[in-house]
């Protein structure tokens, strides 16, 4: 009979978000939408962080999830607010 898990122990089902074996500068590409795709999410139910992202220039209000996750991939359009 296996022993169970630790509590901690990771979810070996997925795959890590990063993998060692690989130079970094070949995964920031995956680590940046992966962080993209969270924030969206937090900053759907945020309006606090809708108007940092905003502020940081990127036009995120009014937007879905997906289409805010679209935006924060790529480089601010506007000017940071002063």
């Amino acid at each position: 009979m296996p022993e169970p898990a630790a509590p901690n122990a990771p979810d070996t089902t997925e795959p890590p978000l990063v993998d060692a074996d690989r130079p970094p500068a070949e995964q920031l590409g995956r680590v940046n939408t992966l962080l993209a795709e969270w924030a969206a999410r937090t900053a759907a139910d945020s309006h606090a962080l809708i108007e940092r992202f905003e502020s940081m220039g990127y036009a995120v209000r009014g937007k879905s999830e997906d289409e805010i996750a679209e935006v924060l991939k790529r480089p601010p359009r506007r000017s940071p607010a002063a």
